[in-house]
Order: structure tokens, then sequence, then C-alpha cells
């Protein structure tokens, strides 16, 4: 890292005390920014990378709701509208007790890359909330949405912020947060919230989108060293809507996926995951994995079990993170390196620690950071954004193929940004310059803002 750079950082981790998710993805996007710094100076000497670090705005909030027996809860509400220099802020809502400031600012700050790196006109923001939404009733999770945006409403809007779902916001959630945003505005605004249901201005693909995004990055991933997903094995931690999905296209493009997991455990299936039964189970009853098991013969269920292990025990070629923030570190991806694995993707947000990917790309490990290789969500998104504002609905195919063209732009423009700045085949790298000089080139443009 460059002085320049490596005195950012410590001002950035100074003050942001408390925050490592936020430490971390700030040194993971400075540590790679050194060749584009040195080749265009303009860019720190305009203060870019102080204001790109610093967010726009952030919103703290109390979220008081009552719960089925009468009792008045308090949770805290999050959002932080990070950069708009390419559009409105564009990012989902997180419902997880493990949500903080800190989590939300990480994430909103990846968004601001990964949003960039669409193509689209979207700026970075993030949002959420410690609500824990599971075991909660229907009700209760309506009283809490409906608080929960009787606040945030008044800084949304389709040409503002634009907020979607993330971990623990569904169509169930999305569905509340808007009924209550359109009672409090006195207006049907479609394009204020994105993964809406079809029926009422949602797209067709968005629910499948992040996880089938990830898999054509990785398919023209591996076409770059002449392979391909037909024969894969494959390992996908999570079975929440980006796991089940990246399993789908796993199965479509030939390959077969023979693990997931959840909080609980991990289900090893010999045979491969069962799509459908497992869609029945996570989107229908809400069941626990360990129930996948009870009725599938083939898969074993081991509680508390570790999906990566299972590299040393069968063959895997593609192993796809998708459940949360660092859950495969060094020793993981040591497993997977010494075990012959072709390819690591981030389907979850940065679900590989600083230490695992040293590992992986010491190996030759193929490595696709979150940021380019889980884009598909919010390029859907924007793509719904795209319908709403036309009063449009598209076809499955024709949403889908826009979703293929993005997520392969997506791929070519990291792998000639690495090519071009001397570190070819580097997608962490790729993915953060390519991203950044979008940002830096627009910033620029429109004055010290």
């Amino acid at each position: 890292m460059t002085p320049v750079l490596s005195s950012l950082l410590d001002d950035v981790l100074r003050r942001n005390a408390g925050e490592p998710e936020f430490h971390q993805a700030a040194r993971e996007v400075l540590g790679s920014l050194g060749p584009v710094i040195e080749a265009n100076p303009h860019y720190a000497r305009a203060a870019v990378l102080e204001r790109i670090t610093e967010p726009e705005r952030q919103l703290i909030f109390r979220v008081p709701w009552t719960d089925d027996e009468g009792t008045i809860r308090v949770n805290r509400g999050f959002r932080v509208e990070f950069n708009s220099a390419l559009g409105p802020y564009k990012g989902g809502l997180r419902f997880h007790p493990s949500v903080t400031l800190g989590t939300v600012k990480f994430l909103g700050f990846e968004q601001i890359f990964k949003n960039a790196l669409t193509g689209l006109p979207i700026g970075g923001g993030k949002g959420g909330s410690d609500f824990d939404p599971k075991g909660r009733s229907d009700a209760e999770v309506m009283r809490f949405c409906q608080s929960f945006m009787t606040e945030l409403y008044r800084h949304l809007g389709e040409y503002t912020d634009v907020p979607a779902g993330d971990i623990g916001v569904g169509a169930r959630e999305i569905g509340y947060l808007f009924g209550q945003y359109k009672r409090i505005t006195n207006r049907y605004e479609s394009g204020v919230l994105t993964g809406k249901g079809v029926g009422w201005g949602g797209s067709l693909v968005r629910t499948e989108a992040t996880g089938f995004g990830a898999v054509v990055f990785a398919q023209r991933m591996l076409a770059t060293r002449g392979r391909s997903f037909d024969g894969a094995r494959v390992l996908v931690s999570g079975s929440g809507n980006v796991a089940l999905y990246a399993i789908q296209k796993v199965h479509q493009l030939g390959g077969t996926v023979v693990a997931c997991s959840d909080s609980s455990g991990v289900v090893y299936d010999r045979d491969g995951i069962d799509f459908e039964l497992l869609r029945q189970l996570k989107e229908v009853e809400r069941a626990r994995l360990s129930e996948y098991a009870a009725r599938r013969p083939s898969a074993e269920y081991r509680a508390n079990g570790d999906i990566w292990a299972l590299a040393a025990e069968t063959p895997i070629d593609v192993a796809i993170p998708c459940a949360t923030q660092n859950e495969l570190d060094a020793t993981a991806a040591a497993t997977l390196a010494g075990n012959g694995v072709a390819a690591v993707v981030e389907g979850a947000n940065m679900p590989c620690t600083p230490e695992a990917v040293q590992v992986l790309r010491a190996a030759d490990v193929l490595f696709a950071p979150g940021k380019a290789a889980n884009a598909g969500g919010v390029a859907t998104s924007a793509l719904e954004m795209q319908q709403n504002a036309s009063r449009d609905a598209w076809t499955f195919e024709y949403a889908e193929q826009r979703l293929d063209d993005i997520m392969t732009g997506i791929h070519d423009r990291c792998a000639e940004t690495a090519e071009r700045y001397g570190a070819p085949g580097d997608y962490v790298l790729g993915a953060n310059v390519a991203g950044f000089v979008r940002v830096a080139d627009a910033m620029l443009a429109l004055g010290v803002i």
C-alpha cells in the first residue's frame, strides 16, 4: 500500500472506531488502488479517496413496535447513504440481530463499487435493523416494518434512495414496507423499493438474480482456464435466497451441488441437492435444513458441521459461499485449495476473510470477490426500476438475458482492468479498480461533493 493510501486507511480506522467489518472492507479496497493512484495522481489531489470513504449521510433511528402479547419492543434502524455520484442510493435492508452501524457501513461501502461495476446509473447505500424476523408472526413482522418505514420514508424516493431486500428481508417484508410507504405518501411510487412481488411492480428473475448471476460470473471465470460447470461438483454454503438459486443455476449448467448449510448444520447429499425439495422447505414451509435429510434418503445432516471440510472427503471443483460475512476462514481455504478446488465465488458479501483470500490466491485458485460476483441482485433491481419507470413488465427470458449480459460485462470489465494494471487473473484488483474509477470520475465531474 502506498504512503498516501496507508495514511488514508489509518485515518479511516481512527474515525470509525469499533467497526471491524467496515475496516476490513476499506482495507481490501484501498489495498488494490495503488496502481491506479500512481497512474492517476489527480484522484489523490482532489481528495476523492477521502470523500469516497466517508458516507454522504448516516441515519440511525428508534423502531418501537408491539408484539402479539402486547409488549412494546424497541429496535434500532439504520440507513447509510454512502455515495450518489452515479445515481440514487441503491442497496438492501438487512434484518438480523447482528446488524450494527459498522455492518451497514461495510455493506454500503461495498455497494458503491458493486453498483458501479454493473454499468447502470445507481449509487451505493445499505440499511437494516437488529430486529430478528425469525420466529415472529406475520402480524409482528408487519407492525415492525410499518414502524421502520414510518421513520425511513422521509429519506426515500425513486430519485433519492431505493432500498431492496437482504438477509431477513424477503417478499413479505418488502410488501409490508411498500404498503406503509404508499399509505404515508399517498403515492404508488413503484420504483422506491425493489424486490416487490411480480403482481405489484416486481420484476421476473429478481428472486433468482443474485444466485444466478454469481454462477454466470463463475462460468465465465472458469472458461478462462478451459473449464465449465459441466460435470463439476460444487459446495454452496447457506440455504437462503442466494444459495437456493445458485444451486438451481449450477444444475442447469450441468454441475452438481452436493451440499448446502444453514446456521444449525450441513446437509450432504451424495446424489446432489434436490432443488425443488429445498425450495419447498425454505420458501414455503420456512423449515430448518435438518428436515431436508429427513425427507431425502440420499442425504446426511451434520449438526454444527463445517461445509468446507467436505472438500477433504469428496471431490469438489467449485465453492460458492452464500451465507454471511467472514464465514470462510484461512483453514477452510487451505482445505479447499489443498484438495483441488478450482474456484471460489463469493455469493454473499465478503464471506471470505482476508487471510482466506490470501491462501486461495497463493494457491492459484480462481477467486471472485462478492462486489463483482454477486452484483446480479442489484443489477436486476435496477432493471426493476427501469420497468417501473416505463410502466412495463418484461418476460422472464428477456430479463434473464439482460442479467446474463450484465454479469458477462462485469466479468470482462474486471478481467480487462486487472490485465491493464499488470495483474492478469486478479479479480479483486480488477473489481476494485474498475468500480473505483467509474465512481471517482463521476465525482470529479460533479465538483466538490
